[in-house]
């Protein structure tokens, strides 16, 4: 199956949220994602739209404080759901993965990969001083676009205004992940994404209708709580019997 994804080389960072001393993240994501684009003719197959579009629709995720954008038969929008593998991404970068739609309108769609540990902590990234409450959290690849763009997922008690879902809010400045930093405790839960999935104009409706994806509404539980390795299958648990049987499958289809 052939996806457009919205693999764009060269794509400005948001302003303010290029992760400081990400090259070897960057060099490691693009050997890992799939399809990246090695001329400027690629770069317009893959993204069906202008790159400032995509850029706004992050900004307005991380700016909006409204969370009642989730899917609905009337808007067809898809924020704050999540999207999984059903068994059709077999050998991309997609493959198992579970992807939280933090912004989802008219002129494309924002989302971040749950479930693929870099292996790096923070502090290991980062060439400037960052507060040692979030210097050892992982850092996670939130997609194949941009991947030294900073993304902070953010929970705190008792919050209910969250700019994805109730309590959850997206961010994306170096300032924000220091304010987040400073202010950190037991009772807050924080996740630092290097790099994004995007969809241009209409492309993830067209996937969604050729079936391309499963959803399940997102949850902070699912979010912050879950091991990265157990998601995929614990989402899929969640969603019924013979959705079980998927996610108990093998990864690699050819081994009995």
């Amino acid at each position: 199956m052939s996806f457009r994804w919205a693999l764009i080389c060269g794509l400005p960072a948001l302003p303010g949220n290029e992760l400081p001393g990400a090259g070897g993240l960057r060099f490691a994501a693009a050997e890992e994602g799939e399809g990246g684009c090695k001329n400027d003719q690629e770069e317009k197959n893959f993204f069906h739209g202008r790159t400032e579009n995509l850029i706004g629709i992050a900004c307005l995720a991380s700016l909006t404080k409204d969370s009642r954008g989730l899917a609905t038969e009337e808007t067809g929008f898809l924020k704050g759901q999540l999207l999984l593998d059903g068994g059709e991404l077999q050998g991309s970068f997609f493959q198992r993965t579970v992807v939280l739609i933090c912004e989802h309108n008219a002129e494309g769609a924002f989302g971040l990969v749950l479930n693929r540990d870099t292996g790096e902590e923070l502090e290991n990234i980062m060439s400037v001083e960052i507060p040692s409450q979030v210097a050892s959290l992982p850092v996670f690849l939130g997609g194949p676009v941009q991947p030294s763009a900073l993304s902070i997922l953010h929970s705190a008690k008792n919050e209910v205004d969250g700019n994805v879902i109730g309590s959850v809010s997206l961010h994306h400045s170096l300032e924000d992940l220091i304010e987040l930093g400073n202010g950190f405790t037991p009772g807050k839960k924080l996740r630092v994404f290097a790099g994004y999935a995007g969809w241009s104009p209409g492309q993830l409706e067209d996937e969604m209708e050729r079936g391309s994806w499963l959803t399940h509404p997102a949850s902070e539980e699912l979010i912050f709580d879950m091991e990265s390795e157990e998601l995929w299958k614990r989402v899929l648990s969640l969603k019924g019997w013979k959705y079980r049987l998927m996610a108990e499958a093998p990864e690699n289809p050819d081994v009995n």
